[in-house]
């Protein structure tokens, strides 16, 4: 996990977010791969298993975001205004 800043100078609130935005990363990473693998095979049992793992890969991501929402109160704020808004795109943040 990339550090910017000394370990010992951070709160442990502080590392568990970056623990778990990390792995957040991660997972999309692999929900890319998956969705690439799926793509690119002319295998049809093949492109279900690739499929079947990057969805698997989104319920992580959800997970984590969800525990990271609870654990960073200006996300929430965010999450909470812009999420499942009907508002266009182009009216949703500053």
């Amino acid at each position: 996990m990339p550090r910017y800043e000394v370990s010992e100078d951070l709160s442990e609130r502080i590392k568990d977010l970056s623990r778990a935005r990390q792995s957040l990363i991660e997972e999309i990473e692999a929900m890319m791969f998956y969705d690439e693998r799926a793509d690119a095979t002319k295998d049809a049992d093949l492109k279900h298993i690739m499929e079947h793992n990057r969805d698997d890969e989104k319920e992580h991501a959800v997970l984590l975001l969800e525990w990271i929402r609870r654990h960073d109160p200006a996300l929430d704020r965010e999450l909470h205004e812009i999420l499942y808004s009907e508002k266009p795109i182009k009216e949703l943040g500053d």
